[in-house]
């Protein structure tokens, strides 16, 4: 294993990229330390499977390095970096049992027959295969095929990376949650480091210690589950992660506080004027938002029954501002005032937020 570094890195698809918008990849620098269990995040085509793919060794960047540990192999073919890679789709060998598909990495490594036996029983075991090991590949479906491809890339404990690229794509959504179960239980057994590719934050934070959120090419934030909740450094990151997700609205600074339709919104801490900035805005979560006896007034205008809470529409203005309101809490009738949290308001100018 070894830690994974990103220096200066860019990608472009294109033979002599000019404009910002020619690059799929923006320069970027990450460290990813040894043994740790990350997930790329972001929607498609925001360059998720484009940065594996270079981490990989598939694609080679126009600009900078990859480094792992103290070495360079930025032009270091896959075969050469010691990594497992599962696809999004099965990739498998129907003419092969379950058994031998588990076996094929171990065996090509020139791994002893009782090393391979116990690593792959051990494997099939968490993937629920062991029934089908004398069957042949071809005959399963398409959850099984991709638990066999799970297991090629986990089969292995001597890689630097394993690296999924939405590997539960095509699997039902109860074998989502056990699989990604197991995964998680399997890293924190070997240690192994695992990057997870995926545009599903469930999938991203539940499985990942740091998530890498990406947008048009860009890092716009690494962090914890509960940093990119609670502090989201980009107001992406507000409007991807949650559900509902961030609200956001437009602001001014006066006298080091932020103004939302002429009121006062107390952040905690004095904001400095921002010269040049073209769009002021402040970000406050629903679940940080609630019913007050003074504040902002507004007028409700839907409310919608999610089980544990409601998720109330409330309107200021041309503004509206949802807020999420506990199970059993009562709600106001067509007018009332609500109070932003002050130590989970943040401001942003032009996107990014203001320390």
């Amino acid at each position: 294993m070894s830690e994974i570094s990103l220096r200066e890195l860019r990608h472009s698809y294109l033979e002599t990229p000019q404009a910002d918008a020619d690059w799929a990849l923006k320069k970027m620098s990450v460290d990813w330390s040894e043994g740790g269990a990350y997930a790329l995040l972001g929607p498609s085509g925001c360059g998720k499977t484009t940065l594996l793919n270079i981490i990989s060794g598939l694609l080679t960047p126009t600009e900078g390095e990859v480094w792992f540990g103290d070495k360079n192999v930025t032009n270091m073919p896959p075969d050469q970096r010691n990594i497992a890679q599962v696809f999004q789709f099965p990739v498998v060998y129907d003419t092969m049992t379950v058994y031998e598909n588990l076996c094929f990495p171990l065996r090509n490594r020139g791994i002893p027959a009782a090393e391979v036996d116990r690593k792959v029983r051990e494997i099939a075991a968490m993937l629920d295969l062991d029934e089908m090991l004398p069957r042949r590949a071809s005959g399963l479906t398409a959850d099984g095929k991709q638990k066999i491809s799970l297991g090629r890339g986990l089969v292995r404990s001597d890689v630097n990376v394993i690296m999924f690229d939405e590997p539960l794509t095509v699997i039902d959504p109860h074998l989502k949650w056990v699989l990604r179960s197991k995964l998680k239980e399997l890293h924190q057994r070997i240690g192994t480091t695992m990057i997870y590719v995926t545009h599903d934050q469930t999938e991203a934070l539940t499985f990942a210690d740091q998530v890498v959120v990406m947008h048009e090419g860009t890092v716009v934030q690494i962090g914890t589950p509960v940093d990119l909740f609670e502090r989201p450094r980009h107001t992406f990151v507000g409007h991807f992660i949650g559900s509902p997700g961030m609200n956001v609205l437009p602001c001014e600074i006066e006298n080091g506080t932020p103004l939302f339709a002429g009121q006062p919104i107390p952040v905690g801490h004095a904001i400095a004027h921002r010269d040049g900035a073209e769009r002021l805005e402040i970000g406050v979560r629903p679940e940080f938002i609630s019913f007050a006896a003074e504040g902002i007034p507004v007028e409700i205008v839907k409310v919608s029954d999610a089980g544990r809470y409601s998720i109330v529409d409330a309107r200021h203005g041309e503004h509206v501002i949802k807020l999420l309101v506990p199970e059993g809490d009562s709600l106001p009738a067509e007018s009332a005032h609500i109070h932003f949290d002050p130590g989970h308001t943040q401001v942003y100018a032009d996107g990014w937020m203001v320390n």
